[in-house]
């Protein structure tokens, strides 16, 4: 019998478990599952579960590990996929109950590659609908509910990717895939006291995924630990012809580990905290970095209209996605009332202001490329609060300047946030690192260093 214990593992110990034949894939997803039919239910994580799927998967992991045709780390691992990537039969619902029906004849190569390397496919993880693309002030703005944090089920998870923070806090599955494009990996993250990978800009395909920002969408992976995440990216990354958007081959490939002794350079973004507890956790942080950095100093942004900017762009390029829900009328069957009517408001933006945002693009792209010649990373808190309530406003509630994920996603910057500590409520906090486009090793690297002198991954929140 499967303990909780094993569960909570990282993927990097569940595979040593599986290549050496000590744990079984099979009872392995067994066991996840039927956590996920309990607890994950109770948490709305899951949008649904594909249990035959997996254990069809399962069995298959198992007899080639046993006939010694091992894949690799991921060979074996049970995950979760957020609910806009196509799993060919399955219900793929985008979160919305306008597509609660909507099935595709063939899977998101993001699930293909994951499928290559072994990982076993739970089931779909729970999103805000059409993730936050009209718009949304409430946590319940999907058709699975509001997820609940299990650090306070009280509490949400945050961003379109709210399922899939929830199912690896709460040791729903090893892993799962998220998506972002403004916040919506780093943010669940934060929340959830979990580490979420966001990479390069075109580094990972988004074939048989869902559109929001067609220039500012990215997948990328959520787990207990930073060198978890490395893993996993190193399994999707790679060109897609099928994505137009998709780097090309020599700089979509990524391996890990590839190892660097380099002491990077890196520059500190300070931000006021907004909850009691967060100042220190946040102090105490920066010391644990300092200790491996070659080099730390305060860094400042480029002032600009970037934060505006990139949501025009959000919002432009969003309607556009979904001009046919929209000029159906059926954006009446969301959920929040924001999405409602989001989809026309959107639409009337001025083309010139679009054209404009593309100019400033530019000119960010050229600022930023000066101040990665002085830092190799850039790193701050993840966000300045922890967890909002359930029932909370979120426009009210998580209405703060966010610089840092305005500019990291308008220009396509690879980021990771990692666990750092508890605010005085008790919630997570998150500290993230920046870098340059196709620098994932770097941030993976500082991320990693600090998980070696800290212990916050592996916490564990009270759910049961």
């Amino acid at each position: 019998m499967i303990s909780t214990d094993t569960l909570f593992l990282s993927v990097v110990e569940l595979g040593k478990l599986i290549k050496s034949k000590q744990l079984s894939p099979v009872e392995l997803t067994e066991a996840y599952l039927e956590r996920a039919r309990s607890t994950g239910a109770r948490l709305n994580a899951y949008a649904a579960l594909t249990p035959e799927l997996a254990l069809q998967q399962a069995h298959a992991a198992e007899a080639e590990i046993k006939a010694g045709k091992y894949r690799g780390p991921l060979h074996g691992i049970p995950y979760a996929a957020k609910d806009l990537l196509a799993v060919k039969g399955y219900p793929t619902q985008w979160g919305a109950r306008p597509y609660a029906n909507q099935k595709f004849d063939q899977d998101a190569t993001v699930i293909k590659r994951l499928e290559q390397a072994g990982a076993v496919l739970l089931g779909k993880a729970a999103m805000i609908e059409l993730a936050g693309g009209m718009g949304y002030r409430f946590a319940s703005a999907s058709i699975s509910g509001a997820a609940k944090n299990p650090w306070n089920e009280g509490c949400w998870t945050c961003g379109s990717s709210s399922g899939s923070g929830a199912i690896v806090s709460s040791g729903l599955a090893a892993f799962a895939i998220g998506t972002e494009t403004w916040g919506s990996i780093v943010c669940p993250s934060s929340f959830t006291g979990i580490s979420g990978l966001r990479p390069t800009y075109g580094r990972v395909s988004r074939h048989g995924a869902m559109a929001l920002a067609y220039s500012m969408d990215k997948i990328g992976p959520m787990a207990r630990a930073a060198e978890d995440c490395g893993l996993i990216l190193a399994a999707i990354a790679g060109h897609d012809p099928d994505d137009r958007a998709s780097l090309p081959a020599e700089q979509a490939r990524f391996e890990y580990p590839q190892g660097s002794d380099k002491p990077l350079r890196i520059g500190w973004l300070e931000q006021k905290m907004l909850v009691p507890g967060g100042e220190q956790v946040i102090k105490d942080a920066v010391a644990v970095v300092k200790k491996s950095a070659g080099a730390f100093s305060d860094a400042k942004l480029p002032e600009g209209p970037w934060e505006a900017a990139a949501g025009i762009v959000v919002s432009v390029e969003g309607a556009a996605a979904f001009d046919s829900l929209i000029e159906s009328g059926k954006v009446a069957d969301l959920t929040d009332p924001s999405g409602k009517i989001g989809g026309y408001v959107n639409k009337e933006i001025p083309s010139g202001d679009f054209l404009r945002t593309q100019r400033i693009r530019g000119v960010l792209k050229d600022k930023m490329q000066q101040m990665f010649a002085n830092y190799d990373l850039l790193a701050s808190a993840t966000l300045p609060v922890t967890a909002s309530k359930l029932e909370e406003n979120l426009e009210e509630g998580l209405s703060f300047p966010d610089p840092m994920g305005g500019i990291g996603n308008f220009l396509g910057l690879p980021a990771i946030s990692v666990p750092c500590g508890f605010a005085d409520n008790k919630m997570p906090l998150g500290l993230q690192f920046v870098a340059a486009p196709l620098n994932e090793q770097l941030v993976l690297h500082a991320a990693t260093a600090f998980q070696s002198q800290t212990d916050w991954h592996k916490k564990r929140p009270p759910v049961s």
